[in-house]
């Protein structure tokens, strides 16, 4: 309420304390309304999450050690979906991410991508052909060294 009470407009306010303007206005309210005590959160409807309890995270953290050691790759909803069969919990995909990441892992994206796996003779043959069917280009440079 000071910034307020200083000049500050909502945009500035919500800028200084890095939210949204929409936030901010909601805090005001709340607080004209029933006073500092009103500014806490209020308690949200529905099923309190269930967190992954530490053993949740150690059974996940070593999962994913063993796998990387024999060169398995999981991706977030195949995390999801073995600790929903194995240990019985329910997570959303974008909040196994999150602790993820706070739990020191990084990844890159996979790629699409079986370049490796061609065979070197196929694809030889492969541009063998393909510049037998140019209709331009290489069969004049061709023609006119002869």
């Amino acid at each position: 309420m000071r910034f307020f009470d200083r000049g500050r407009s909502t945009a500035e306010v919500a800028d200084l304390l890095e939210c949204h303007p929409v936030t901010v206005r909601a805090a005001v309210h709340r607080f004209a309304a029933g006073g500092i005590a009103a500014l806490p959160d209020a308690p949200r409807p529905g099923r309190p999450a269930r967190l992954l309890t530490g053993q949740d995270r150690a059974t996940l953290t070593g999962l994913l050690d063993e796998s990387a050691a024999k060169g398995i790759t999981w991706t977030v909803p195949a995390l999801r979906d073995w600790l929903r069969a194995e240990r019985g919990v329910e997570v959303s995909a974008d909040w196994l991410n999150e602790l993820l990441h706070r739990e020191g892992f990084r990844w890159k994206r996979t790629r699409d991508s079986v370049r490796h796996k061609a065979d070197p003779v196929l694809q030889q043959t492969a541009r063998i052909q393909l510049e037998d069917l140019r209709t331009y280009g290489w069969q004049r440079t061709r023609a006119s060294a002869t």
